[in-house]
């Protein structure tokens, strides 16, 4: 919580200064990352081994992006919600949560190795393996599969470090492993004379070395310490992992979908031209990961600015998001273009560093690189602007720009263009995707931009209210049980201060944040609230909310209602907890009196306003809101406001005595 409450930098600091300095390291641990694809495919490639070689680890890759779309979902959710436990300082569930995390990532991995193993050929088949390259893909897959259980749990720890504080750990426990996997592969490859399996043995001797770094690092943690009662499953605690995660899974498994229908759509047609099926295999699977190469360099850029991004969002500070979005775009527009231009005039430079000079696999190879990665710059707009949606809180119009592209365009076309263009049809698939991506993504960002407002300041309830020592009560209440209205009078009725909106201006004051932000929090129409309440510029809203509660009951005796006080100040022994709760028919009554709505829509208000109120105390504290046991006092309020305001003071006299 600390980092988030002094973010103030992020609204003054040059914005050109603050992307160096959070880009870079995010551009370099994701081009390490990519060593790991590419490096393999070179050796081979330049080995006896050829693209035949080639052909069976592109059949394998989209297998082992499976398993890893597990590992990255539970160790990316157990990261996330080590964060949110770091903020609420409950160290209990958030040991619980990443012991879960290990064990299961573990279990799945076993099942994972088992059915690989039963179902290895048809699988390997499936992905694209023909009769020449099988035996090949067979040898490979063999070894990758059995080291599995490494890779995953490699892969989920390494999440996880990086929320513990330690990012440069991170990264270091990734590069040597690719390190090795360099150095290892040409001594396996060409002096043991290994072949493919050499590739692999050093692949996995790679991941071997991350995964025991990554356990030297679990032994001393920051943040959390694991123990036995860490690995017991607890399936309620790791529901919050896997809606946190579950983002990371959509991702990666719609990568699976598009290798395995591109797959499928190349080997079939592959087979029907002079190309035959191989080499299309051996030379998409090059193309995707030289093309990961330019897209990681994007992400890279736009993680970094994502702080810069959530902060002034969070702000209000429209210029700043702006002008941070046209940096990163220009920025992007350069990469994607100097990509293209290389791509279209001089592809066989990049295809040759992969080995292999048949004339036949040349032709496809360039073919291939001027076609499918013809329009790169917009792929590359695309996946900015979706990342550039999660920074400032909006997941779902996120999935919706990375699906569009993905799913929704490219994987019909790549089915249904080859029936009247033939294997070209296929890689002009890409393209046209990437033009109705870009269509939908300009809409969204459009709409997004033109609907942003400056902040409009609120200052003349923004002052803090002196008071004396006495009981602080906190009222967490249903949404049209009129607990706004009970608080004041409480409030009132015992001469203190009474805070409900005045949290809100409090807080703007103290982060930069806007108010109209900090007040919207639970009042988000998008449909993935749980995952907007884990984003940057909330995270800050949230942390200044906490600070300036603290603050006020610093002050006094006062009343405070909502946001999740009665847990942000638990540890004050003044706090006296209380829910105002009501039948639903009585509650739908007020809200049609007071907001003049029909009982239909009041209902549907009441049920999504106190759907997101739960979400968010438990995203703050980790428990259940309205749950007796979190409360002193829990009233039904139909008995009137003035009745359950009365005797709520009678109760405070009672605990006076």
């Amino acid at each position: 919580m600390k980092n988030q409450e002094n973010n103030q930098f992020l609204g003054t600091e040059k914005i050109s200064k603050l992307l160096f300095k959070f880009s870079i390291p995010c551009i370099l641990s994701l081009l390490i990352s990519s060593l790991y694809n590419i490096v393999d495919q070179i050796f081979i490639g330049n080995s006896e081994l050829g693209y035949l070689g080639n052909a069976a680890t592109g059949v394998v890759y989209p297998i082992t992006i499976i398993a890893v779309a597990f590992a990255w979902a539970f160790g990316d959710g157990a990261a996330a919600y080590l964060s949110l436990c770091q903020g609420r300082q409950d160290t209990e569930n958030a040991h619980k949560s990443i012991g879960n995390s290990i064990l299961i990532t573990f279990i799945i991995s076993i099942i994972f190795l088992i059915l690989g193993f039963i179902f290895k050929d048809q699988l390997l088949y499936l992905f694209g393996a023909s009769s020449q390259s099988i035996g090949l893909a067979r040898d490979y897959y063999t070894i990758i599969l059995a080291a599995i259980p490494v890779y995953m749990l490699g892969n989920s720890m390494n999440a996880v470090i990086r929320a513990d504080g330690s990012p440069g750990f991170s990264m270091a426990t990734t590069a040597v492993g690719a390190i090795i996997n360099i150095i290892l592969d040409p001594i396996f490859i060409f002096t043991f004379h290994l072949g493919i399996k050499g590739a692999a043995y050093a692949t996995i001797i790679g991941q071997i070395a991350t995964l025991i770094l990554s356990l030297i690092y679990y032994t001393k943690t920051k943040t959390f310490k694991l123990c036995k009662e860490s690995f017991k499953i607890d399936f309620q605690n790791f529901q919050n992992v896997i809606k946190l995660g579950i983002s990371t899974f959509i991702t990666q498994m719609s990568i699976v979908i598009i290798s395995l229908v591109c797959n499928i759509m190349l080997a079939k047609y592959g087979a029907q031209s002079k190309y035959g099926s191989d080499i299309p295999i051996a030379v998409i699977g090059i193309t995707m990961k030289v093309f990961s190469i330019v897209i990681n360099i994007i992400v890279g850029i736009i993680l970094g600015a994502q702080p810069i991004l959530g902060y002034n969002y969070g702000a209000k500070n429209i210029k700043r998001v702006k002008e941070t979005f046209k940096k990163v775009v220009s920025i992007s527009l350069i990469v994607g273009i100097v990509s293209t231009i290389i791509f279209e005039l001089c592809p066989s430079v990049i295809i040759k560093i992969f080995g292999t000079n048949e004339e036949l696999y040349m032709e496809f190879a360039v073919l291939t690189f001027r076609l499918f990665l013809m329009l790169v710059t917009l792929t590359c707009l695309i996946k900015l602007t979706s990342i550039f949606f999660q920074a400032v809180g909006e997941p779902f119009k996120a999935a919706a720009v990375s699906l569009a592209r993905d799913i929704i365009f490219f994987v019909p076309l790549v089915i249904i263009l080859p029936k009247y263009y033939g294997i070209q049809g296929a890689l002009i698939a890409a393209p046209i995707a990437d033009v109705l991506g870009m269509i939908v993504t300009i809409i969204l960002i459009s709409n997004f931009f033109k609907n942003l407002t400056p902040s409009e300041e609120e200052t003349s309830s923004s002052y803090l209210k002196p008071s004396k020592k006495g009981v602080i009560i906190t009222i967490a209440r249903m949404h049209g049980s009129q607990g706004k209205a009970i608080g004041e009078l409480v409030a009132q009725k015992l001469n203190i201060p009474y805070y409900y909106k005045e949290v809100t201006a409090l807080a703007a004051e103290e982060s930069g944040l806007a108010q109209e932000f900090i007040s919207d929090i639970n009042r988000s129409q998008d449909h993935l609230h749980d995952l907007y309440l884990t984003t940057s510029p909330v995270k800050y809203a949230i942390a200044a909310q906490e600070k300036i509660i603290k603050k006020i009951a610093q002050e006094g005796s006062c009343v405070i209602v909502g946001r999740a006080a009665d847990y942000v100040l638990r540890d004050n022994p003044d706090v006296l907890k209380i829910f105002i709760y009501a039948p639903q028919d009585y509650r739908v009554k007020n809200i049609v009196e007071m907001y003049h709505d029909t009982p239909t829509k009041a209902l549907k208000n009441i049920n999504k306003s106190d759907k997101n109120r739960a979400s968010y105390y438990q995203t703050i504290s980790g428990q259940t809101w309205g749950k007796v046991d979190n409360y002193d006092l829990c009233i039904d309020s139909r008995i009137g406001k003035q009745a359950t305001a009365n005797l709520i003071c009678e109760y405070i006299k009672m605990l006076k005595k």
